[in-house]
């Protein structure tokens, strides 16, 4: 285990006892029992769950006391003058058994007084069946811990993207390896998850990859959460498409990309799901909605172009991601069960399309959700893409999108040399720049990529800079 310093974990504690305080149920005690949720309110990371930075904990927060049930033998002497354990006030954590949490909270739980707030989604019911009667059980769908980190500070805010810019540049070098590569023969699906994790590894404060990398070419690809083995592992040839969905967990924050590509010549019905699949991310990508808005709300804007057509995809268009969390951070998203969105939320963006035993196509992009001026308004909110990796652009159709939405991808693409360009020039790796450069000139609306005055790109970069809403 390990902490990390962002807002202090006083600090947590203090603005989740005044969430407690004035909720007008009156709750003593907040019963956390998702991993995540103990690791964010004290700033500790630990490794005890593959790819996700977690340690075997709960937490029966009151507004008096602090218990924390890990395994105290793995406690060290300067985590616990850092929890200032060796007191017994407001704001000294009483270290306890991992075991012993279901007695305790038995102890608890018999106080006159002793009313329990619970979040249904995370609490296991071995503890949540000995908090009776009932006048002693306080619940909501998820604890004010998990709605309250789901919403970044400036710090987090600016420390996420910052590894969102390093994680581009692994996710680059990959594709431009592959690129070379894929023709020469010989290269396998679970070589190129090895790369791209490879390249991860020799990035600042990499810790790993954030979840088993998805890379599947051909009708493996058309298997949404497919991994390869030595078992399944497919040659990556030019004449198939091939999907890496990959993320890696940096100190700062965690990363979740997929990008989707194809070395030869692709169908027309490749291009043109790739094209749909890539209008649906935009077209969430810059709409603009009130905050408060539940993601459900905006979901179908990633389908729509592919309903057009008669295609659609089974499964989530996006999930939330944290600061050195899981990949999969709740209860951020567009789904029935996530909450609103609020100005500095980070989620992904990730529609797709997948024809059975042929190919798979999914665009994955991390956003984060900002403040935007409105006309009348005020109270609005876009999303604001911090992934940047260009896409393939031999699958985009510009014939198919709309003046808007080209240019959309064109100020992504200036977004893109602005921010990675001097990341890649600090790290001398002036192949891989060209490679990006080359990757990421302006579409013309004739639908071919062509070299533009200078002038436009002066325009394109000032669309930028005053609206930074690519």
């Amino acid at each position: 285990m390990f902490h990390l310093s962002e807002r202090t974990w006083q600090m947590k504690v203090d603005q989740i006892r005044s969430l407690m305080t004035s909720n007008p149920y009156q709750p003593t005690a907040l019963l956390l029992s998702a991993l995540d949720e103990t690791a964010w309110l004290f700033n500790l990371r630990g490794n005890d769950i593959p790819y996700n930075p977690f340690f075997y904990s709960y937490t029966l927060l009151t507004l008096d006391e602090i218990w924390l049930f890990v395994h105290t033998n793995r406690v060290t002497e300067d985590l616990k003058e850092y929890l200032t354990a060796s007191c017994t006030g407001p704001l000294c954590v009483q270290l306890k058994s991992y075991g012993s949490v279901r007695e305790n909270l038995m102890t608890y739980v018999a106080r006159p007084e002793a009313k329990v707030w619970i979040g249904t989604e995370y609490t296991n019911y071995a503890l949540y069946e000995i908090i009776t009667p009932q006048e002693k059980l306080m619940t909501s769908s998820y604890s004010p811990v998990l709605t309250t980190k789901a919403v970044k500070d400036e710090t987090e805010e600016r420390i996420l993207r910052e590894a969102h810019v390093r994680d581009a540049v692994a996710v680059i070098q990959l594709l431009m390896w592959l690129e070379k590569a894929v023709p020469q023969g010989n290269l396998t699906e679970l070589r190129a998850a090895e790369y791209v994790n490879n390249c991860r590894s020799k990035q600042k404060d990499n810790r790993g990859p954030s979840f088993e990398t998805i890379s599947a070419s051909g009708p493996n690809a058309a298997l949404a959460h497919y991994s390869p083995s030595e078992e399944t592992s497919r040659r990556l040839t030019v004449d198939e498409m091939y999907l890496v969905d990959s993320g890696g967990q940096y100190l700062d924050g965690t990363t979740d990309i997929t990008r989707t590509v194809h070395w030869g010549t692709p169908t027309d019905m490749q291009k043109e799901a790739f094209t749909r699949v890539l209008m649906g991310n935009i077209e969430i990508s810059q709409t603009v909605f009130p905050s408060g808005t539940s993601g459900v709300r905006i979901e179908m804007l990633g389908r729509r172009a592919l309903w057009e057509v008669g295609l659609n995809y089974g499964h989530g268009t996006g999930h939330g991601v944290g600061n050195y969390f899981g990949v999969h951070e709740w209860p951020v998203g567009f789904q029935n069960n996530n909450i609103p969105f609020k100005a500095g939320m980070f989620t992904s963006i990730e529609p797709g399309y997948y024809k059975e035993n042929d190919f798979g196509i999914r665009i994955e992009d991390i956003a984060v959700t900002i403040p935007v001026h409105t006309k009348y308004g005020h109270n609005f909110l876009t999303f604001d893409t911090v992934s940047l990796v260009p896409y393939d652009r031999k699958l985009v159709d510009t014939l198919l999108l709309s003046s808007k939405q080209l240019q959309w991808l064109n100020n992504y693409y200036e977004k893109i040399r602005q921010l990675l360009g001097p990341e890649l020039d600090k790290q001398g790796l002036h192949e891989e720049k060209d490679w990006m450069l080359r990757n990421t000139e302006p579409f013309t609306e004739a639908g071919s990529s062509a070299s533009v005055s200078s002038s436009s790109l002066t325009l394109i970069a000032l669309v930028f800079a005053l609206h930074n809403i690519v």
